[in-house]
């Protein structure tokens, strides 16, 4: 028997402060020094808008780097618009955010995240990435040197869905050989999302784990050693 888990990226293994908004911040700062504007100012702008607020909607057409950049820079292009930037610097501040957000260095692991992939790996689990994420996640998670530790990383820009569509799960499962989820193997999702991670998983048979939030979840871990600890025990 074969024993995998599916894991979520951000939120998870690795945290980037201030996620988009963050990074939209950090192009402003580049383009427009001393512009005055805050998280506040850009997050109600950036709560619909990516593929990951329609997660009903499948978007294979999008499954290409150019392609979904494309879709998601037209939408952060009207974001610096409606702050009131010129169409030209909008676009441009747009491109600028691809280029931040896909920077390695601006994400972090946890640090219990290599130990504890290690001592699941060591006690016969193995590791897939799924996550809702940009198209270059798996360059990302080479450059954190997550790689040898994973059999697969599969983001959502790629794929064409996002968690918690059925799909997702069935992707990832089909990238380790799985027709679905149960016996003969063991498949379980760790991620920090209710919705997309817990929710998403246990509706195609699933069991899956929160971390690192508060949530309605019927196993929930405040940290990655206590995934490898529940797992341990079998529940």
């Amino acid at each position: 028997m074969k024993r995998t888990i599916l894991w979520d990226f951000d939120g998870t293994l690795a945290r980037r402060e201030g996620v988009w908004s963050g990074a939209l911040l950090q192009a402003l700062d580049q383009h427009c020094p001393g512009h005055g504007l805050c998280r506040d100012d850009i997050h109600p702008r950036i709560v619909h808008g990516f593929p990951w607020h329609y997660p009903e909607t499948a978007h294979t057409h999008l499954n290409r780097p150019e392609r979904w950049w494309r879709q998601l820079c037209d939408h952060l292009a009207w974001v610096f618009r409606d702050l009131g930037y010129e169409a030209e610097l909008a676009e441009t501040l747009a491109r600028t955010t691809r280029i931040i957000y896909t920077d390695a260095t601006s994400f972090r692991l946890y640090d219990d995240t290599v130990p504890a992939l290690e001592a699941l790996r060591a006690a016969g689990w193995r590791h897939v990435i799924l996550s809702n994420h940009v198209p270059e996640l798996p360059n990302l998670v080479r450059e954190l040197g997550l790689l040898p530790l994973f059999d697969d990383v599969i983001s959502s820009a790629l794929i064409g869905y996002e968690k918690p569509h059925p799909e997702a799960f069935a992707a990832a499962l089909r990238a380790v050989g799985l027709r679905a989820a149960g016996d003969p193997d063991e498949v379980w999702m760790v991620g920090d999302n209710a919705v997309a991670d817990v929710q998403g998983a246990e509706a195609v048979g699933i069991p899956a784990i929160l971390v690192r939030r508060e949530g309605e979840a019927r196993h929930r871990c405040e940290d990655l050693w206590g995934v490898v600890e529940l797992l341990a025990e079998g529940r």
